[in-house]
């Protein structure tokens, strides 16, 4: 592998080994133009150090769109940790970890992911002050994924209002992919909006509270297989579980009108976002959509507070009017309109970030 050929999008990657620990991890900071890189650390049995470059490479690019998008100061970052997070975990991994992040000197802030929770960071907290997204009573913001849940059903109305020319949540029937702390959220409150639901997860407790959920309320709800998810005849396909779920096998299935989801990466390839045009089916951005988290854990930095990233999150609806209006008008797909909106902002704005000279660690930020 021609390593320098391989992360030449990137500013850094930084391998991180801890013998004693058996902390194997990965983290990747795309850019820092627009501020220190700001990204989730995920933890997976990856089959192999490849195929972990892989994906924290593609996550970092992600995340510095995302955070143009955002308007928020940060750049593009992402950490892995290659393990399986019911087995390996300990809390001496994460101090090494934490240990690690510390050692970027501020250049990388980092919290929970796929794999990952709050309370697996309060261990990396007591290494390095660059953690976000902890629980409360530590200081944090809490749960990131109320306003991630939040912006997933700004983008779902702007949808609408873009397909119907009413953003009203109700009378509509959705498709919901992942049941998990965004996907039940999304779908508890279209039943509550009184949508028609499809669903799928692995987990039946979750798919069976749901259920109660839904007869509680007099809503209709159709359970599916993880196969059968992409064949529902609903007006809006909604991803909220694992990304490169949109593929040349997936998209001949869908008959939907939209594709509106919290999975990163919902695209396998970029191209995929041109054969979805061609097919019909208009996609809403994912780094777009699914901002909410990234949106609380960078205000938590200037102190936690809900009021303000609910109001942040909102504008969620307004950047994805945008992002189609000007697709349309520019004859692109949503994906390259995102793409050049965020291009635009960022070299608008690297010369104006003043983040590393004004930014001051929180008080809670301390070590113990």
């Amino acid at each position: 592998m021609n390593m320098f050929a391989k992360i030449k999008e990137h500013e850094q990657v930084v391998f991180c080994n801890d013998d004693l620990t058996g902390l194997k991890a990965i983290i990747a900071i795309h850019s820092t133009k627009l501020g220190p890189a700001l990204g989730g650390c995920r933890m997976f049995p990856y089959s192999s150090e490849e195929e972990a470059l892989e994906d924290v490479l593609r996550l970092s690019k992600g995340m510095t769109y995302k955070c143009a998008a955002s308007d928020v100061d940060f750049g593009g970052g992402k950490a892995v940790i290659i393990g399986d997070p019911n087995k390996d975990k300990t809390p001496e991994l994460f101090r090494a970890f934490g240990q690690f992040v510390e050692s970027l000197n501020g250049r990388f802030y980092t919290g929970t992911d796929m794999g990952t929770t709050p309370e697996d960071f309060i261990h990396a907290l007591k290494e390095t002050n660059c953690i976000v997204g902890v629980d409360e009573v530590y200081g944090g913001s809490g749960d990131s994924s109320i306003p991630t849940a939040q912006g997933v059903l700004n983008g779902i109305q702007a949808t609408n209002k873009t397909l119907t020319g009413s953003d009203d949540l109700s009378g509509k029937s959705y498709a919901i992919q992942g049941l998990g702390k965004v996907g039940y959220k999304v779908a508890e409150r279209l039943l509550e909006e009184g949508a028609d639901l499809y669903v799928t997860d692995i987990n039946q407790q979750v798919i069976d509270k749901l259920l109660l959920k839904a007869k509680s309320l007099g809503a209709l709800i159709k359970v599916l297989s993880s196969n059968e998810i992409y064949q529902a005849n609903a007006e809006i396909f909604i991803p909220c579980a694992m990304g490169g779920i949109i593929n040349d096998l997936t998209i001949p299935e869908l008959t939907v009108k939209a594709i509106v989801g919290s999975a990163n990466n919902q695209l396998l390839e970029l191209h995929h976002g041109q054969v979805l045009k061609e097919k019909g089916i208009l996609y809403a951005p994912d780094y777009i959509v699914n901002a909410g988290g990234l949106i609380q854990v960078a205000d938590e930095l200037y102190t936690p507070n809900k009021e303000r990233v609910l109001q942040k999150t909102k504008a969620i609806y307004n950047s994805l009017l945008h992002i189609y209006d000007y697709a349309f008008a520019k004859g692109l797909t949503t994906v390259e309109a995102a793409n050049q909106f965020c291009e635009k902002r960022i070299e608008a704005r690297v010369r104006r970030n003043s983040f590393f000279s004004h930014m001051k660690r929180p008080k809670w930020a301390v070590r113990t």
